[in-house]
């Protein structure tokens, strides 16, 4: 059987360099490997306080980076999550088979709780249903995750098995594709991953200029522990690393250990590094903003496409669940 792998990311707007070392880099490579679909999850999105206003640019910002990043529309579909119906009827038939305990076991739901204490909802608690519908509707086999999403993964492994059970055999038991991920910390506070919501100064987008990712790298965050290993110092290194400088690594590592390395000279190496490697990728998007009607045509274009398996899964499931 041939690999078909989904996976998909919110639309919080622009990439940031975390993004696109922790997922959207790999994805690039393996659409050259397997079938693969890509998916702006816009309905994942809801489960947070958000701006229905500023939605729809959020999901055009996002597929301006995706494909100036590299994804291929003639390798992969790529499409917006509401844009296919049978993403949410799926998640309701799943509902009714997964257990309230095991949803309550979820790591992220308890991260996300503790950070959202004023909009605790439903969709907060049931998003890994859904998102075990947009990996089964088109009956995905990996789903490429980092080590904090395997419990995901598991979980529509769990609902898979269940409904094949209860209904007939139908859905694959998908596996985790560990990638390897870079995890990015954050500019200002290294403790933390780069995250925009964290603020400007914490983080590098993709569409940045290059005096704009000098000044952010220049301010970052090094030594904070005197004597210890800095995890700001670390994280420029990881940067590097993910970025294709092992050897650079390797001999600033060893500056450092020999305690030579100078903190002005790594962040000047590491900014020149990251101007350098997103170069293409901003002119890239620079090309599609004057192409947004044919970016919008791409996804209209790979909802038609995503809809047609949806729709194929979605007369399957109907029959063994006895809905006509």
């Amino acid at each position: 059987m041939k690999n078909l792998i989904f996976s998909g990311i919110q639309p919080t707007g622009a990439l940031h360099l975390g993004n696109y070392l922790g997922a959207i880099k790999q994805w690039v490579d393996l659409q050259n490997e397997h079938e693969s679909i890509f998916c702006i999850v816009d309905y994942h999105a809801m489960t947070v306080a958000y701006d229905a206003k500023k939605l729809p640019e959020r999901i055009s910002e996002l597929a301006l980076d995706l494909l100036a990043c590299g994804i291929d529309p003639e390798k992969a579909i790529l499409f917006v999550q509401s844009q296919v119906p049978e993403h949410t009827e799926l998640g309701w038939i799943f509902n009714t088979i997964t257990p309230i305990a095991i949803l309550s076991r979820m790591t992220q739901y308890k991260d996300k709780s503790e950070q959202n204490k004023q909009n605790i909802n439903a969709g907060l608690f049931t998003y890994p249903v859904l998102q075990a519908a947009d990996v089964l509707l088109y009956k995905a086999n990996l789903v490429p995750v980092g080590e904090d999403q395997v419990q995901h993964v598991e979980l529509m492994r769990v609902i898979a098995r269940k409904f094949n059970k209860a209904f007939g055999e139908l859905f694959p038991e998908p596996k985790p594709l560990l990638t390897e991920q870079a995890r990015v910390m954050s500019l200002s506070d290294p403790t933390k991953k780069m995250s925009k919501s964290l603020g400007e100064k914490h983080y590098i987008a993709l569409s940045d200029s290059p005096d704009v990712i000098k000044r952010k790298v220049r301010s970052a965050v090094t030594d904070t522990h005197a004597g210890s290993k800095s995890p700001g110092v670390e994280n420029l290194f990881a940067i590097l690393e993910a970025l294709g400088g092992e050897d650079l690594v390797k001999e600033l590592k060893s500056q450092h250990k020999k305690g030579s390395l100078q903190y002005a000279d790594l962040k000047d190496v590491a900014a020149n590094t990251i101007i350098s490697h997103l170069k293409p990728i901003r002119e890239r998007r620079t090309e599609l903003e004057k192409e947004r009607e044919h970016v919008g045509e791409i996804l209209i274009q790979g909802a038609k496409r995503a809809q047609k398996i949806a729709q194929q899964t979605m007369s399957e499931v109907r029959e063994k669940i006895g809905v006509r």
